[in-house]
């Protein structure tokens, strides 16, 4: 479960930035999120997420990524 230190990726301001703790879904989800590169230990950071649940864009290893909200939702981050 999240503490003071973790969140989802959906409620992180953009700009910051954190280490995957967890992918909280099933294995077609962590699946399809690995294939992007999003795993566990690996830094991401928010670039923008649009009002009302729109899409969340992140950057991973150099590499600009669209997700749903959903998704977003189902990340666990620790922030650094």
């Amino acid at each position: 479960m999240p503490d003071e230190n973790q969140t989802t990726l959906a409620l992180m301001k953009p700009g910051r930035s954190g280490v995957v703790v967890a992918v909280m879904g099933k294995r077609g989800m962590a699946h399809r999120l690995g294939a992007l590169g999003i795993i566990p230990g690996k830094k991401i950071t928010k670039v923008s997420s649009l009002f009302m649940r729109g899409p969340v864009t992140i950057l991973v290893d150099r590499a600009q990524i669209a997700i749903g909200y959903g998704m977003a939702n189902r990340i666990l981050v620790r922030l650094v």
